[in-house]
């Protein structure tokens, strides 16, 4: 892909003339002042800032600082007719890649910026490699031993290597983006970029726009050309979120990027080659879609090359206790917490809670009971409330008993109908909903449980 140049300078004349010397050799975006530039550099993948110093009242190194703030910055370099040591020196310390004065000389500008960007491209590979060594598949994320997330990570291993494309399918919350992640890690170009696109965020407009980006005047508000997606992503791989949401407009376009390798900008009617490796993901059943007349035929046999499907939570609970282990490892690091173990009795309710949210539900239940205790374990109390059908448990931390019942300790509420309403629910949690063992626990007869039951409207 051509790498982005940004130029930014009060002066038309030295912006014509700079973007008229390298517009060859790259895709030359430009901005007369702060305003403009945050805005290209917030909405464009700019490798490269080239900035005056001085922009009418706005300072070049005010801009600088926004660049360097930026999640993936470019490499900056300030140009200036005022030059001095000092005002080098200070633009170097604040992270400018290097410094030149006017009047300028063009080859001497278009040499720096060719170094510039073969160190950014060093930089970019040191890190990705620095991570490789460290996660070396992204496998690790897909914790289990189930044999239902173990035929995930077989056929992960095996499609990873190819150019084929995959399909992604499975309920929110399962781990899909965690899947295409460890697709690219094992791509064999890992090197590249991963681009994610959110396909349900964006109206069929915006997206169009955002996967084969635009020319300057192509709709009201195209103020620049803007790069898509699949241009972002060339020679790398492209992560495309919620497939089955895509208006029929964009389906017709997607058709012809996977079938010709070829991408039109908005407003254009010249194609542009890319070397994508797609991966797709859905909430939805996609052959149900087609068979409603939602989803081209066409397109979802393109897709669904190499079909993974992400089993629930519910139907790999093997799996729970390793997931919540990883879970309370990442979180106590993040908050600067001790790494505290679950109760048996907060273990036995995760493990008999259906998590309809999936991997993602259980992950923020986790945080909450990282957050919520300042005990020696996570409790059944310090879970949240949804684990319990929306009721929190309010008594304090169970005692431990030496014949498996609740033992529970001095309620929170000296309310005697709700310590028995939360009490009940525990147990039931605790029991995995079995009325009978959770009759078991509280030292009531079955039919005893079943009668408060209905009393409290349960």
């Amino acid at each position: 892909m051509t790498p982005t140049l940004l130029i930014a300078d009060d002066e038309k004349a030295t912006r014509d003339g700079l973007r008229a010397a390298l517009d060859e050799e790259f895709d030359v975006f430009t901005a007369a002042n702060n305003a403009e530039a945050v805005a290209i550099l917030q909405s464009e993948p700019i490798d490269l800032l080239l900035t005056d110093l001085r922009m009418g009242g706005d300072s070049g190194m005010d801009l600088l600082d926004s660049a360097l703030a930026l999640p993936d910055p470019p490499v900056s370099i300030m140009m200036t007719a005022y030059g001095s040591v000092d005002t080098a020196v200070e633009a170097m310390r604040r992270g400018a890649w290097h410094f030149v004065t006017k009047p300028l000389n063009l080859d001497e500008v278009e040499m720096l910026l060719k170094r510039a960007l073969r160190s950014r491209k060093l930089e970019t590979e040191n890190q990705q490699l620095r991570a490789q060594i460290s996660d070396d598949s992204g496998l690790d994320r897909l914790a289990g031993k189930s044999p239902a997330i173990q035929r995930v990570t077989d056929i992960v291993r095996q499609v990873a290597p190819t150019r084929a494309t995959v399909l992604i399918e499975g309920e929110s919350g399962t781990g899909k983006e965690v899947v295409a992640h460890a697709i690219h890690r094992l791509s064999g170009r890992p090197a590249e970029k991963l681009v994610i696109v959110h396909c349900a965020a964006l109206s069929p407009q915006i997206l169009e726009s955002e996967l084969f980006g635009h020319e300057k005047g192509s709709f009201t508000g195209a103020t620049q050309r803007r790069i898509g997606r699949f241009e972002q992503a060339d020679g790398g791989t492209l992560f495309l979120d919620e497939i089955g949401e895509i208006d029929a407009s964009i389906q017709v376009k997607l058709l012809r990027a996977l079938s010709e390798r070829t991408i039109e900008r908005v407003g254009s009617n010249t194609p542009v080659k890319v070397d994508v490796r797609l991966v797709a993901a859905t909430n939805k059943n996609l052959a149900g879609l087609v068979s409603r007349g939602d989803f081209r035929e066409d397109l979802y046999f393109r897709l669904n090359v190499v079909r993974i499907e992400m089993p629930p939570l519910r139907e790999r609970a093997e799996d729970i206790v390793l997931l919540a282990g990883a879970f309370l490892k990442e979180f106590a690091e993040e908050n600067g917490r001790p790494v505290k173990p679950l109760s048996d009795a907060a273990l036995r309710v995760m493990r008999g809670y259906p998590w309809p949210g999936n991997v993602r539900e259980l992950r923020t239940a986790i945080e909450h009971g990282v957050v919520m205790s300042n005990e020696a374990v996570i409790d059944l109390h310090h879970l949240p409330a949804s684990l319990f059908g929306g009721a929190p448990v309010i008594c304090a931390p169970a005692a431990p008993s030496n014949d498996g019942k609740i033992a529970l300790a001095a309620p929170r509420e000296f309310n005697l109908h709700e310590l028995e309403t939360s009490a009940i629910r525990a147990a039931l949690a605790q029991a995995g909903g079995n009325r009978t063992r959770a009759a078991e626990l509280l030292g009531i007869s079955r039919r005893t449980l079943q009668r408060k039951l209905k009393e409290g409207g349960e």
